[in-house]
């Protein structure tokens, strides 16, 4: 079973539409019509071990620091990883793992996110 197409993933309160783009052996691509934002669901099973990715690549366009004049492009991505054996976790419990750093990153407005953006350590 996959997920649904189109994804919504809403960034600085404005949600971004992403239509399946690509399907993959083991996941699959979803992409806005501009092409700004990209997600990526997707399933590495490597030995004893499941690796699922949720990933967001964004791009924009924006002027050149040292050519005021010209306009570059740049991209970033934030990828979220869960790694788990093949037995020996649950979906229920491997999920509450992956709840418990979600709510670490997110709590009070995001402050932890600020501060590993911040470089803090």
């Amino acid at each position: 079973m996959g997920f649904s197409d189109p994804q919504t993933v809403t960034v600085n309160a404005v949600a971004q539409t992403l239509a399946r783009t690509a399907n993959l052996d083991a996941g699959s691509v979803f992409t806005t019509a501009d092409g700004n934002y990209r997600l990526t669901v997707s399933h590495q099973t490597t030995g004893k071990r499941v690796r699922h990715l949720v990933r967001i690549d964004n791009r924009k366009i924006a002027a050149d620091p040292l050519l005021g004049s010209v306009n570059i492009e740049y991209s970033m991505s934030v990828q979220l990883v869960i790694d788990v054996p093949k037995i020996g976790y649950t979906v229920a419990e491997a999920k509450l793992v992956a709840d418990g750093i979600l709510a670490y990153l997110t709590a009070s407005s995001g402050a932890n996110v600020t501060k590993v953006l911040g470089g803090e350590i």
